[in-house]
């Protein structure tokens, strides 16, 4: 079953239980600041500052915020994410800052979540609406919706491993009102990365490109990894979770080889302690920073695929999970309230390189989606826990 990092121990359920109730008594203790306003996407000497509902991460504080109220039930949390989702439903409505792909993270942790715990109205409203602005930006030459800049412009007629996560908004649309069109965007797109965007090695290409006229594949590019040919951290771990979620929401089952084979590369590309660098290009001692947001992607797309598998292997990848939350817990989550307003340290957002083209910056910081997919692993790990996605 590949590399298992036997003798390492796992995160025990007393060390699961420390670990999310210090992260809602994290979540209540900055509500105050961060109800009307939300969590910047990376933290600042370890404090995020607080903005407005602009950037594509702030769906993952509202959604740290419906994992705190399933945790502990304190009402000033629902009360915070009924306020939150009135936010995204006039983000939607205004379309403030929505010209993109990434209205999977921004509803689905947000305003599905809502819903599936309340019966938010809202919620389900503004996620619907979310899910039509995201099948707007669907090409159907070459069957993939683009993730960035004007529709049909040359230099972004391109999808992103990232867009994975934010399918489930589609599949979650299509049952929600029975039109097939949500799933039959999502699973063209689905069909068009996994073709795409892994390598024969199973490392991943952050960004690939189509020709505009024809639709053929053209090329693959990194935006965000150390040069264009490396596995960029993060992309490889939303490879992880996205070819978990397109299992689960297609049955198809070349999808399970890609899951196991672009797991392993992750796997066998991770330093000592198990949590990467920025780029799986730098192995045990680089002189580089880690990205322990990666980490947490990456354990919960094998806490879902473990629900696929047989017994057997599914005990291998939920073990695997375990040891990379155990060291996430030791080694990178904050412990103290005044050592940061944040959950998991050491992740970054955007290091320049030679080939990164997108704004550097939260190099060794706190960020958004760390923090969310570190407690969305404890609260996969501690109960049967129906995801958001």
């Amino acid at each position: 079953m590949g590399v298992t990092f036997e003798g390492y121990p796992e995160i025990s359920g007393e060390e699961i239980k420390a670990a999310l109730d210090f992260s809602c008594r994290q979540i209540l203790h900055v509500l105050p600041e961060f109800t009307d306003k939300f969590q910047h996407a990376f933290s600042t000497d370890g404090f995020y500052p607080p903005v407005e509902n602009r950037d594509w991460t702030c769906g993952f504080w509202t959604g740290e915020i419906w994992l705190a109220y399933e945790h502990c039930g304190d009402e000033r949390l629902r009360h915070a994410g009924e306020v939150q989702v009135h936010d995204f439903l006039n983000r939607i409505d205004n379309k403030i800052a929505v010209d993109h792909h990434d209205m999977g993270f921004l509803y689905s942790p947000s305003c599905v979540a809502a819903y599936k715990l309340i019966g938010s109205r809202e919620g389900r409203e503004a996620a619907l609406k979310a899910a039509d602005q995201l099948v707007s930006r669907f090409q159907p030459v070459g069957e993939f919706i683009q993730a960035w800049g004007p529709m049909n412009a040359p230099e972004n007629y391109r999808l992103i491993i990232d867009c994975l996560l934010n399918l489930p908004l589609l599949y979650w649309a299509s049952e929600e009102t029975g039109e097939g069109r949500y799933r039959e965007i999502a699973e063209k797109h689905i069909h068009t990365a996994v073709a795409n965007v892994v390598r024969e090695d199973y490392s991943t290409w952050h960004t690939f490109f189509f020709n505009r006229e024809t639709g053929a594949p053209d090329h693959g590019a990194t935006c965000q990894g150390y040069r264009d040919g490396s596995a960029w951290a993060r992309g490889q771990a939303w490879g992880v979770y996205g070819m978990a979620l397109a299992y689960k929401y297609t049955g198809r089952k070349e999808y399970i080889d890609l899951f196991r084979n672009v797991t392993e590369y992750f796997l066998t590309h991770l330093p000592k302690d198990l949590v990467p660098y920025w780029d799986l290009e730098f192995s045990e001692g680089a002189d580089e920073p880690r990205d322990s947001s990666s980490a947490g992607i990456a354990a919960c797309g094998m806490l879902e695929m473990c629900k696929y598998l047989e017994p057997e292997e599914a005990a291998h990848y939920r073990r695997v999970a375990g040891r990379i939350m155990k060291s996430l817990y030791d080694n990178y989550a904050v412990k103290d309230l005044e050592t940061s307003n944040g959950l998991v340290l050491h992740a970054t957002y955007s290091k320049r390189s030679p080939y990164n083209t997108c704004n550097p910056g939260g190099v060794d910081e706190c960020n958004i989606w760390g923090d969310y997919f570190y407690m969305e692993a404890l609260t996969r790990m501690s109960k049967d826990w129906e995801l958001y996605w």
